[in-house]
């Protein structure tokens, strides 16, 4: 019996640099077809403020105008205070006066009338305060709604936007940073057009008012001090442009960063293979230098600019104490009138330089806006919202080529289609065949009109597809592509995707229901799906990982017929897949092409013997086409060669006796073995398989839910969160030690203000003119000094908070990021640590913690000191009176307090709805080609935008109550300087205190209680960041079971390393699946330096077996063995050095070829030589590709390595595994998804791999290890079957089966 002859391999086809094969989900371009070059910088158009309210309703902007209104009013209060300190000035000075006559009569009178004043001042008082109250409530609540809502709408709009983008656009926009710009930058956006806008319209109404009034009382002295404005003005502008210029850099590079991290953590099984975790931290940590460079740049300016409107303001006192003394000497004005005056401009000023940190936040708001918004207007070359373009009234499905060139943009110089020609007919089923690079799955591109061609034309029925509504056409064709992308919803939900657009969306429920049904039997599907347990309405996980290769793509094909469509595209469609899956997905494959146009794409052979025509693609034409038979007749043709390559050695001429009637594709299953395999099968929730990624399923280790809960209900107090932020930050105690004295002193300074402004009432109550004249320019002299100190101590305090806050912020998006990368494998298989969500904490919480950490701090320290030595100052002068007004700070703090306890208990409540919608548009973009073959971006908008209404219903809830209890809080200070006005009154006309000390502690409890107020403005920030600091601690606290970082175990010696591996009654089952048993009391061996294979059906623990001898798990029970040593006690890191693996699909990461394959190095890069890197490469067959490239192994791959081909990646990949000299390799499917000729080169650099070292590979493609020392037929999770392949084909077993359903009879 002659056992499978090896074949003569055809010769190894030129490469090219770049190629069109690759993972259809990440292949995407540099260029788009207008020519712009995403690489290079982009000019961002700046962005107006009022271009921020862009969509708002006009029953919004009338609502925001009627706040606008109250922020005004609630502005105006303070400035208008200063009349009541006029009338009560002027009463005092009278009442100072009648002291000094020793009149009895006009001393009683004048008592009666200061008391008079004083009472009805603080009536007013009062009524201002209900007033304030009123006001403020209702602004802050109208724009914090407003606010959310068009947060929501701008976040909407941008992921409609990125989603109507054209494919080549994809290229430098990651998920991560779509992820992070619709977190992080629209959070941004939403601060500025909030709460914050109307308090700095409340501040610059303060200043308006105050100077207006001044105007009113005397315009001369007004005069005087306007010319702080054209100063003020100037400088407020730069201020906010250099603000706004470094903040958009800065997250620009944020949010470059947040798609390296996307690239990483999607990949970071790779990650703790090669170890190399440490490498692409430093690389993360590169964006985060910079964004924190830029970020430290932004505290400069801003600490020199509100320096210098501080020492402005100062000075400008300081010339109102001297003009104003001249006034009244000049009898120009009285004492009343100046203080009046004084008081205005000083009150209005003053918001000027307490509006920082919200002119601040809308400066961010701006830099945020102006990427988002350019996204948002951007339209694309191939826009798929364009409701223009024709529509046929009917799909008959004939498709042409004429004479189409095509470049991919990206790679201008490198021709993929030259002038190629096809004629496909309707109804027939045609495939393309051909080398990787040869442009097939271009054809299917240009058909789904992801590009358009450069010349020639693609037509339907005869039409230009360029003339033909985008939308409309991706609804007449079914796509299924070899690696098929799920969504994370249930089984029903995924295939009715497919509705999207045909008539039957809008059926019933019911008829839908059962088109689905239909589909899924049609796909070989629903057999296993009612075995599940919640049937059709089992959830399949993120990108469908609950689920077998074999299972999605079933699923995936039933989402492509469900609607009927004419055409279907079939790109690799059964590559991936084990013999059984590829069996039963072929076979719904063929039920699903009869009467549709079908174009498939295939390198595995046996699968389109049958189609009507085989196109040969090669160099972008066509080489030849016909029937299978016919091309076979060349022996010397390119397809003849392509069927030598594929064929199985010792081919058993027994194989041959089926009935060709029942044979399916070339020798794929009979038709009666399909529908046994498909009744028989058992799904992959309940035989645990899914050995790729194994998100959480609805089965949960009850412990595992307890410390959940654990988690959850765990809290920690704000001042332990502030103190480990604090150790994480140990570099910047400086800096923070320099900014809280600095902003101490320069905070002091202003109520020690009221001590020169009691001064000077004293002094303008003199009679001797010039006591009156040196007293004031004593005082001016005075304040001219505070000015100086201020604006120094001020500028210190902002610049070295912001320089703290920005280096804080770097070291937590490392540590961030780098936790993350220690945890281990079973922490991502959570469902809660899915992808998009950890992009969105990676970028959201430091961001949030920063901003308490500089800004928020600042203001806070400031409002503090002030509020403390005002009461100081009031407690050392007046003690009774100070101590009256004392009384309400606690009031202040404690409404504060409250209202942060509600704010924080929402933002912790809103935290996972806010990762759900991460993850949803995360998903969503990294899908985009599902997306947009299925016409789904407007159903995926609408799902995301559900996922944002739970969060905005709750804050609008919490909105409520949390700004009425600020209104009280900035209510509360009109009543402390009430009941200060009234019982200082009766004090001091009881002879208790002198006038000045009078004045002196009643300005200082005017400030006081103001700054207590002031604190509460910043309690949304404070809730955040507690939220933020809570999550980060408990992500930096947790020890992985299985920590890469540990320095535990004992250490391995590289050179005492043999390479046996054992598996001693080993069982597991996945974390996330307890009750689904994977592996069963497996016993295997694998000798030093032999070559072993394992095989068997999709589920059966092939993978599984690679993951735990990687120890990226440990097994349940029994152990997994090194040279007789119980992996589990070894030191993680050494024993993963002697480890090296080589996955079915290569996870390359943006950068050169140099450092993907340094990636591999278990030493230090600069010990790593040119002549290192170069032998592996040529061990692995990939040098004279890197050589021939015009920047050799400084070529950058793109992101995910979408510059380069399948079999490309995958011989760096085999580089990388080399470089560490390893002595166990692991081959994880590393061939299943090339074409033949590209199979060939690789397996011959796989081969020369596994010389002299121990190799465990695993394939589908029985081809690839019939050569194996040994071959492990694995089945349930034990070996069922074990030998050479000879030995095993012998006792016609489950392996002799998996031969014959491979066998190419025909061939």
């Amino acid at each position: 019996m002659a056992i499978f002859q090896k074949k003569k391999q055809p010769p190894e086809p030129v490469e090219k640099p770049a190629t069109d094969e690759g993972d259809p989900e990440k292949k995407v371009d540099d260029v788009d077809s207008k020519g712009e070059d995403p690489s290079s910088p982009e000019k961002v158009p700046p962005v107006g403020y009022t271009q921020l309210f862009r969509y708002s309703t006009r029953l919004e902007v009338f609502f925001d105008f009627i706040g606008l209104l109250c922020a005004v009013a609630s502005g105006a209060a303070q400035p208008l205070m200063s009349l009541l300190f006029g009338n009560l000035a002027q009463a005092f000075i009278d009442f100072a006066t009648s002291l000094q006559s020793n009149d009895p009569t006009a001393f009683a009178a004048s008592r009666s009338e200061f008391r008079r004043v004083a009472r009805k001042d603080a009536i007013w008082l009062t009524l201002m305060g209900v007033g304030l109250y009123v006001v403020t409530h209702a602004y802050m609540f109208i724009w914090t709604y407003t606010g959310e809502v068009n947060a929501k709408r701008i976040r909407e709009k941008y992921l409609a936007s990125v989603l109507r983008q054209d494919i080549a656009y994809f290229d430098k926009l990651g998920a991560g940073e779509v992820t992070t710009r619709v977190q992080n930058d629209t959070n941004l956006i939403q601060q500025g057009i909030g709460d914050k806008f109307p308090q700095v319209i409340s501040f610059m109404s303060a200043f308006i008012t105050g100077f207006a009034l001044a105007y009113a009382r005397s315009w001369r002295l007004s005069l005087v001090m306007s010319t702080i404005l054209p100063a003020l003005t100037i400088t407020g502008a730069a201020l906010t442009k250099f603000e706004t210029k470094y903040k958009e850099l800065s997250l620009t590079e944020t949010a470059t960063g947040g798609s390296l991290a996307e690239e990483v953590l999607s990949t970071v099984r790779t990650a703790h293979a090669f170890g190399s975790q440490k490498a692409l931290a430093l690389l993360y940590d590169g964006f985060a230098i910079r964004a924190c460079a830029l970020e430290t740049k932004m505290a400069f300016f801003r600490g020199l600019g509100i320096g210098a409107m501080t020492f402005i303001v100062y000075a400008a006192y300081a010339l109102a104490f001297s003009y104003g003394t001249t006034l009244l000497l000049q009898g120009k004005a009285d004492a009343g009138i100046v203080v009046n005056v004084f008081l205005s401009i000083v009150i209005g000023a003053f918001s000027l330089t307490q509006m920082g940190p919200q002119s601040q936040a809308v400066g961010a708001a701006l830099a945020a806006a102006a990427k988002l918004f350019a996204t948002i207007d951007r339209v694309p070359p191939i826009d798929s919202a364009d409701e223009g373009g024709r529509k046929l009234d009917t799909v008959v499905g004939r498709i042409t080529f004429d004479d189409v060139v095509f470049n991919y943009p990206s790679r201008p110089n490198v021709p993929i289609l030259k002038g190629l020609n096809l004629e496909i007919s309707a109804g027939s089923n045609i495939a393309l065949v051909g080398a990787s690079g040869t442009g097939k799955s271009t054809v299917v591109s240009l058909v789904e009109r992801f590009y358009d061609p450069l010349s020639g034309t693609v037509k339907l029925d005869g039409v230009d597809v360029k003339e033909l509504n985008i939308k409309w056409l991706r609804q007449r064709i079914g796509l299924v592509q070899q690696e098929p992308v799920l969504f994370s919803t249930s089984i029903r939900r995924n295939v009715s995707h497919g509705f999207v657009g045909s008539s039957f969306e809008t059926a019933s429920e019911e008829e839908k229901f059962r088109l689905i049904q239909e589909a899924c039997v049609k796909a070989n599907a629903d057999s296993f799906i009612r075995k599940l347990p919640n049937g059709y309405d089992t959830i399949v996980g993120e990108r469908g990982v609950l689920l077998s290769g074999g299972q999605k793509q079933r699923i995936a094909i039933a989402r492509a017929i469900v609607s009927d469509p004419g055409i279907l595209l079939l790109d690799e469609a059964t590559s991936a897949l084990d013999t059984h899956s590829e069996g039963i997905v072929q076979d719904a494959l063929d039920k699903a092409a009869a009467g549709r146009t079908t174009i498939t794409i295939a390198h595995r052979l046996s699968t389109i013997r049958d189609a009507d025509q085989i196109y040969v693609i090669g160099g972008g034409t066509v080489l030849e086409h016909g029937t299978h038979n016919q091309l076979l007749s060349n022996p010397d043709g390119p397809y003849a060669q392509l069927v030598t390559a594929q064929k199985l050695k010792g081919q058993d001429p027994g194989l041959n006796e089926l009935d060709n009637e029942d044979k399916v594709a070339g020798g794929l299953a009979a038709k009666q073995e399909i529908e046994e395999i498909v009744a028989d099968e058992v799904p992959e929730l309940l035989e645990g398989g899914g050995t790729k990624r194994s998100l959480a399923s609805g089965i949960r280790k009850p412990e595992l839910e307890k410390s959940e809960q654990g988690e959850k209900q765990s809290t920690r107090s704000l001042f332990h969160l502030l103190k480990r932020m604090a150790m994480l930050d140990r570099e910047d105690w400086g800096l923070y030690s320099v900014g809280v004295v600095a902003a101490t002193v320069g905070s002091v300074a202003y109520p020690a203000f009221g001590i020169v402004f009691g001064k000077a009432l004293e002094t303008f109550s003199l009679t001797d003119r010039h006591a009156v004249r040196v007293g004031g320019d004593r005082n001016a002299l005075w304040m001219f000094i505070v000015a100086i100190g201020a604006s120094l101590t001020t500028a210190a305090g902002w610049s070295c908070f912001g320089r703290a806050s920005s280096g804080l912020q770097q070291k937590l998006r490392s540590s961030i990021f780098r936790a993350m990368l220690r945890q281990n494998v079973g922490w991502f298989d959570e469902e809660k640590h899915a992808t998009g969500s950890l992009i969105s904490e990676v970028s959201q919480h430091p961001e949030k913690i920063s901003v308490l950490a500089g800004v928020t701090l600042t203001v806070i320290i400031q409002c503090v000191a002030m509020a403390l030595g005002g009461t100081i100052i009031g407690l050392a002068y007046a003690p009774k009176l100070g101590a009256v007004g004392f009384a309400f700070t606690p009031v202040s703090f404690l409404v504060g307090y409250i209202r942060l306890r509600l704010v924080v208990r929402k933002d912790q409540a809103n935290q996972s709805s806010q990762d759900y919608s991460a993850q949803l548009a995360c998903e969503s973009t990294a899908a985009v080609k599902t997306v947009q073959s299925l016409t789904r971006e407007n159903d995926s908008c609408d799902e995301y935008s559900r996922s944002l209404g739970v969060p905005l219903a709750r804050s609008n809830r919490t909105a409520i109550i949390s700004t009425g209890l600020y209104a009280i809080s900035q209510a509360i200070s009109f009543f402390a300087v009430a009941l200060a006005f009234w019982y200082g009154s009766i004090l001091i006309s009881d002879l208790v205190y002198s006038p000045g000390d009078f004045f002196v502690c009643l300005m200082a409890v005017t400030l006081g209680a103001t700054q207590a107020g002031q604190v509460f403005l910043f309690v949304p920030d404070i809730a955040s960041a507690r939220v933020s600091m809570e999550s980060v601690i408990k992500l930096l606290d947790r020890v992985p079971d299985i920590d890469s970082e540990s320095p535990e175990g004992t250490k391995v010696d590289p050179k005492a390393v043999q390479g046996q591996i054992r598996f001693e009654d080993v069982r597991f089952s996945y974390p996330t699946r307890p009750g689904a048993e994977v592996l069963r009391k497996l016993n295997l061996i694998v000798e030093p330096g032999k070559y072993v294979a394992l095989v068997g059906m999709s589920g059966c623990g092939k993978s599984t077996v690679v993951q735990l001898i990687e120890r990226f798990y440990d097994p349940t029970s029994g152990k997994v063995l090194l040279d007789g040593a119980d992996i589990s006690t070894l030191n993680i890191q050494d024993y993963r050095t002697n480890v090296a693996v080589v996955s079915q699909e290569p996870n390359l990461y943006a950068g050169t070829i140099r450092f993907n394959i340094l990636l591999g190095t278990t030493k230090p890069t600069s010990e790593v030589t040119q002549e290192e890197i170069e032998q592996v490469c040529r061990d692995a067959n990939i040098l004279e590709f890197v050589q021939s490239l015009p920047q050799g192994f400084e070529t950058e791959v793109g992101g995910k390595g979408s510059q380069l081909s399948g079999g490309q990646k995958q011989r760096i990949a085999i580089a990388r595994a080399l470089l560490r000299d390893p002595k166990v390799l692991l081959l994880d499917e590393a061939t299943s998804a090339l074409d033949s000729q590209s199979e060939h080169v690789v397996q011959t650099a796989l081969d020369n791999a596994a010389k002299g070292r121990t190799t465990i590979a695993i394939a589908h493609r029985l081809s690839t290890i019939q050569n194996a020392d040994l071959i492990y037929f694995i089945k349930e999770g034990r070996v069922a079957e074990a030998g050479t392949h000879q030995e095993l084909l012998a006792k016609r077993g489950g392996y002799y089966e998996l031969v014959r359903l491979q066998e190419l009879s025909a061939l």
